[in-house]
């Protein structure tokens, strides 16, 4: 099967672009963020392809006076990876690592966008995320990100939006994770996932840090870096997190971070939260891969006042949050998200069960 990617030199194995290797959880993903500086907007969009599930989708999502926007599509690939369009969604590659658009056409929602993500860095290679349960692959990929400004238009129900000075966070992956339908028979394991991912816009740097623990609290994949935009770029293999949380809940209200023995991080929510289920994320009718037929839209927006937010499909969220860089040049105050996703025991937090809150 023959697409627009075989008439460019990317190609990985002896088949043809259309073809990922032979495992039908591959996909690979876009992922942006973007927020005003006083927090009052937030958007977010994905789009995702699955070579193997015939399926490519996408979301954007806006956050303003209370409400979650979150307009969804799905259509069939038809084995053409490098059409980066679903229904009124569009992601166009302006220029490689650099500059991406990120495009909303005519939908139910009213949420209208023509915006250009320009990076302000080079973009940070994580380490790659390879995880089992028990003998059977649970997920190996690879993500890269980066911050940046964001421009263009945005708009509600035809009600114009300053997004001046914006910034933000995009990323990309690939490789493997559960995708599409559910397994029909599952490992026989009990769930457990950590996750923390806190990328942050400074004036004169950005930070990105991350970490994957496993029940006992050991890091299974984690690393923080500093980029001292158009200066150099200093990475630490093995940041130290202290959490605090909201008493009986999942939520943090603080995080410190320290990432080596004269520069550390801390962070406060200081926000409204994104549920990361408008872009699809644990969502029981979107989810990521699932198959709609040829092409399906839909639109819904969530009351940020009356949400359960601990229900579990709303356990994923990006918290808005203020940052403070220490190092020895002195402090520098930044703004970011904390990104949470927290099930199952994790025992420096005193998690001991699926969903139990802190102390």
């Amino acid at each position: 099967m023959l697409s627009w990617g075989d008439d460019y030199p990317i190609h990985q194995t002896p088949e043809p672009v259309a073809f990922s290797g032979s495992d039908r959880n591959f996909y690979d993903r876009y992922f942006f963020n973007g927020y005003s500086a006083d927090g009052s907007v937030f958007f977010a969009a994905a789009l995702g392809v699955y070579p193997h599930l015939g399926v490519i989708d996408a979301a954007f999502c806006l956050t303003i006076d209370g409400k979650q926007h979150n307009v969804r599509a799905s259509r069939r690939l038809e084995g053409e990876r490098m059409n980066l369009s679903v229904g009124p969604i569009e992601i166009d590659v302006i220029e490689p690592l650099r500059k991406l658009a990120v495009r909303v056409s005519d939908n139910d929602g009213g949420v209208r966008a023509n915006l250009i993500f320009e990076a302000r860095h080079a973009p940070i290679e994580e380490p790659r995320f390879t995880r089992r349960i028990g003998t059977r692959m649970f997920m190996d990929y690879t993500r890269m990100t980066q911050n940046g400004g964001w421009s263009g238009d945005l708009s509600l129900n035809g009600q114009c939006i300053d997004i001046a000075g914006a910034r933000g966070t995009r990323d990309r992956s690939w490789g493997i994770r559960p995708v599409g339908a559910p397994d029909s028979q599952p490992a026989p394991a009990s769930p457990q996932f950590f996750w923390l991912w806190a990328p942050f816009n400074f004036d004169d740097h950005a930070v990105f840090c991350h970490t994957n623990d496993d029940d006992a609290g050991k890091a299974w994949n984690r690393r923080a870096v500093i980029d001292h935009i158009g200066r150099s770029r200093t990475e630490f293999e093995s940041p130290h997190f202290e959490l605090n949380y909201v008493p009986r809940t999942r939520r943090l209200q603080r995080a410190n971070i320290t990432l080596s023995n004269d520069a550390a991080l801390s962070i406060e929510p200081a926000g409204p939260k994104f549920y990361m289920s408008g872009l699809g994320y644990t969502h029981p009718t979107w989810g990521h891969g699932r198959d709609h037929g040829d092409l399906e839209t839909a639109y819904d927006a969530i009351d940020l006042a009356t949400i359960d937010d601990a229900a579990p499909g709303q356990l994923h969220i990006q918290a808005l949050a203020r940052a403070t860089l220490h190092t020895a040049s002195g402090e520098h105050r930044g703004h970011g998200v904390l990104e949470q996703f927290l099930i199952g025991p994790h025992a420096p937090s005193g998690f001991k069960s699926m969903l139990d809150g802190a102390a």
